[in-house]
């Protein structure tokens, strides 16, 4: 594989980074590669990461909800829930993939490396889940959790203690909630450029009022942004 000759260097790096040495290198290349690349450069015929992106999301819910399950017995469903919203969420992604410099290692096209993709927070917490199902294809559940836990345990423990932040979804459905048991809705208004680098509008209704819109580069990006909008005008926009 061509691309992997070039990148030997900087895989070994990555690896010695997040403690894990992979025994296939090209489930790393899969992790490490947006679609803006995959796109560009069909001829090395890399598959871009978001399927192993997919099925590292789902890996990485299931190991906080185990974690959550037996480590606080005293919780409730709802309790365990909201407190994996807050654990699971982007910008949690996004720090730790900032910890560990995920975005100094992807494979972008040029266009999304011009327009700032190894700092975006959708491409970021993409690569996160993308590389704990990269761990897991090559090294089984195990290593897979001991790399989360080594990267989020102290996440967890302060979601537990009240100190991470909600996210601004979240944050609008305990507000709205407070007050009301008013329905809450996303939609997907528009879906902008193309698809190696798409921008999607979003709009939150309460009760069928329109009460926030907003964009991001991915459908959950821009829900955030439409519910931070409604968090405006409902006069509480702040981060914990």
């Amino acid at each position: 594989m061509i691309v992997l000759e070039g990148l030997k260097g900087k895989l070994s790096q990555f690896e010695n980074l997040i403690d894990y040495q992979f025994k296939d290198k090209s489930n790393l290349i899969l992790a490490l590669t947006h679609s803006s690349y995959a796109n560009e450069f069909k001829d090395e015929k890399l598959t871009s990461n978001e399927r192993i992106e997919f099925l590292g999301d789902s890996i990485l819910n299931l190991i906080i909800s185990e974690y959550i399950y037996f480590k606080y017995p005293k919780l409730s469903e709802g309790e365990m829930t909201r407190a994996r919203a807050a654990i699971v969420c982007e910008q949690s992604l996004v720090r730790c993939s900032n910890n560990i410099g995920i975005g100094n290692y992807l494979l972008l096209g040029k266009g999304e490396e011009l327009t700032g993709g190894r700092t975006r927070i959708s491409i970021l917490s993409d690569a996160f889940e993308a590389v704990i199902g990269a761990i897991y294809t090559d090294g089984g559940m195990e290593k897979a959790k001991l790399f989360v836990m080594s990267q989020m345990k102290h996440l967890i423990e302060d979601s537990m203690n009240g100190v991470v932040f909600m996210d601004y979804k979240t944050q609008l459905q305990e507000k709205i909630q407070k007050f009301s048991d008013h329905k809450i809705q996303y939609e997907i208004l528009e879906e902008k450029g193309p698809d190696h680098n798409k921008i999607f509008v979003s709009q939150v209704k309460v009760s069928d009022e329109i009460m926030g819109t907003g964009e991001g580069r991915s459908k959950k990006e821009a829900e955030q942004s439409a519910a931070k909008s409604a968090l405006e005008k409902y006069g509480d926009s702040s981060e914990n």
